[in-house]
C-alpha cells in the first residue's frame, strides 16, 4: 500500500519538473525582463537614436571629447538604461574661447579626473526637461548630486535635439558646480605658495625706535591705500637694474595674466611690436606693471607705434635707464578709455595727467575730434583706441614719442627784463592813442573840439 503511494507521488513529481523550462527564473526577473526590453538593449550598447550619439553633431564635438576623456561613456550608458537624460550642452565656441586655458588645463590633468568628471555631470539631469520646465524651476538635481542654478540667459538652443532617451538644449557657457571652482581655488593657492618668496625686514620708526603698526587690513578688490608711486620698484638710479618692488603679497587680481593678454594683444594687433620688445626683452617694465596691477593699482599705457619707435636714436636709448624713462612718460596710474578722454578734453579744454615719471605730466587737448597729446613738434595724436582694455589695463596708440618740456625755458624766449616795461607801455600809449582819437571824432561831429589834446 505504502509503495503505491509514494509511486504515484513520485509520477506526479516527475510530470511537473518536465513541465517547467530548462532555465528557470524567478517571477520579477521575467516581468522586468519583458517590460524593459529597450532599456536592457540601450545598456549592452548604444543605439544609433540614443542621445550619446547625438552629441556628435558639430556643435558639440568638443563636448564628446571632454565625456570619453573623462571615461564617462559606460556611465551614462547606465543612466540612460534605467531613465531619460537631459544634457545641457556648451557649443564648441563656449569651451574653445571662454574658458581660461589654466583651468581647462587643470581639468584635462591625470590628477584632476574627478574633478573633470564632476563638471561634466553637472551638465546631465536625470530626467527628461523641455526648455518650458527646465525655465520655470529654479533648481534641478545633476548626476552629480548637486543643485543646478541655470544662469538666465544661458540657453542659447533649448531643444536643439529631441531622442527617445533625452533632449539637448545649447548654451553658451561651461557650467562650474561649486566643488570644482573649490577644487581649482585650492590647486591655484598651492601653486602660489609652492616658492617661498624673500620678505623685506620690518620697518623700525626712527624716533621711537619701535617696529611701525602694520596698515589696517583691506577689503577684498578695493583700490590701494599707498599711492603708485611707492609700490613701483626702485629705478636705475638706486640699483644696476630694475629690481621687484616691495609687493604687498594681497594679490586681488591676476596682473601677470593681464599683462601677458595686453602685450599679446599688441603682437597680434600689428604695428606696436618695438613696444611689445621694450617691455619685455629690454626691460622688466611688463613683469612690474604684472605686479602693479595685481595689487590693485589701475594703468593706461600711450603706446607709440612702430613708425614713431623707429626716429628714436641710439643715444636715446643707449643711456642707463632711458627706456624706461620713456615708458614712465608715458603710463598714466589712471583708467582711461578713448571716449573718457575726449570728454574731457572737449568740456575742460587742457587735462593734465600724472605719469609714473614725476614730476613730469602729459598735456591732453581736443584737436582735429581726437586727443592731441603735448604742442608743437613733439605732439602725438592718439589715433588707434582702445587697443586693449580689460578693466584693469587700458591701451591708447598714439603716433609720435612723447618727451617730458624741460624745466628750464630755452634763451630765445626770455627777454631782457629792462625790454619789457618799455613794450608795455608802448603797447599801452597805442591804446591810448586810438581812444583820444576816437573820442575828438566824436567831440568835432558836435562842434566840441576846442580841447588841448584834440589839437
Amino acid at each position: 500500500m505504502d509503495c503505491h503511494i509514494y509511486g504515484v507521488a513520485f509520477l506526479l513529481l516527475l510530470c511537473r519538473t518536465s513541465a517547467l523550462p530548462d532555465n528557470p527564473l524567478p517571477r520579477t526577473t521575467l516581468s522586468s525582463t519583458t517590460a524593459g526590453t529597450s532599456s536592457s538593449g540601450t545598456s549592452t550598447g548604444i543605439n544609433s537614436n540614443s542621445v550619446l550619439v547625438a552629441l556628435l553633431d558639430s556643435h558639440y564635438t568638443e563636448l564628446a571629447e571632454l565625456v570619453e576623456k573623462a571615461f564617462l561613456l559606460q556611465t551614462l550608458e547606465d543612466v540612460i538604461g534605467h531613465h531619460n537624460i537631459t544634457i545641457l550642452a556648451p557649443r564648441n565656441e563656449a569651451i574653445d574661447r571662454l574658458v581660461d586655458p589654466e583651468f581647462k588645463q587643470f581639468l584635462l590633468e591625470p590628477r584632476n579626473l574627478p574633478s573633470l568628471q564632476s563638471i561634466l555631470l553637472y551638465h546631465i539631469i536625470p530626467s527628461r526637461l523641455h526648455s518650458r520646465t527646465l525655465s520655470q524651476q529654479a533648481s534641478h538635481l545633476t548626476l552629480t548630486g548637486e543643485q543646478l542654478q541655470l544662469p538666465v540667459g544661458s540657453l542659447s538652443d533649448p531643444n536643439v535635439i529631441l531622442r527617445p532617451d533625452g533632449v539637448i538644449h545649447g548654451i553658451n557657457q561651461l557650467l562650474i558646480p561649486r566643488s570644482v571652482q573649490q577644487d581649482y581655488n585650492r590647486h591655484r593657492s598651492l601653486a602660489d605658495i609652492s616658492a617661498v618668496l624673500p620678505t623685506g625686514a620690518p620697518d623700525v620708526d626712527p624716533r621711537t625706535h619701535r617696529l611701525k603698526k602694520l596698515a589696517p587690513p583691506v577689503p577684498l578688490g578695493a583700490p590701494p591705500v599707498l599711492p603708485i608711486y611707492v609700490a613701483m620698484a626702485p629705478g636705475p638710479n638706486l640699483s644696476p637694474a630694475p629690481a621687484p618692488g616691495p609687493g604687498s603679497g594681497k594679490h586681488h587680481f591676476d596682473g601677470h595674466n593681464q599683462v601677458k593678454d595686453f602685450i599679446q594683444t599688441l603682437l597680434l594687433y600689428g604695428g606696436y611690436n618695438e613696444l611689445a620688445d621694450i617691455l619685455v626683452n629690454l626691460t622688466s617694465l611688463a613683469t612690474e606693471m604684472g605686479r602693479l596691477v595685481s595689487e590693485g593699482y589701475v594703468l593706461t599705457v600711450l603706446a607709440p607705434n612702430d613708425e614713431a619707435m623707429a626716429k628714436l636714436t641710439t643715444d636715446q636709448l643707449s643711456e642707463p635707464g632711458a627706456p624706461e624713462q620713456i615708458m614712465y612718460y608715458h603710463m598714466i596710474p589712471e583708467y582711461q578709455t578713448e571716449e573718457s578722454m575726449y570728454n574731457a578734453v572737449r568740456r575742460f579744454g587742457k587735462i593734465k595727467y600724472d605719469t609714473l615719471r614725476l614730476p613730469h605730466k602729459v598735456v591732453a587737448k581736443e584737436a582735429d575730434g581726437s586727443v592731441k597729446f603735448r604742442s608743437g613738434e613733439g605732439s602725438a595724436y592718439l589715433f588707434d583706441p582702445d587697443i586693449y582694455t580689460d578693466g584693469r589695463i587700458s591701451v591708447q596708440g598714439i603716433d609720435a614719442v612723447l618727451f617730458p618740456l624741460e624745466e628750464n625755458v630755452p634763451a630765445a624766449e626770455v627777454m631782457p627784463a629792462d625790454k619789457k616795461p618799455s613794450t608795455v607801455t608802448r603797447h599801452t600809449k597805442l591804446k591810448r592813442g586810438k581812444l583820444l582819437e576816437t573820442a575828438c571824432k566824436l567831440l568835432g561831429a558836435f562842434g566840441h573840439s576846442r580841447f588841448i589834446t584834440c589839437q
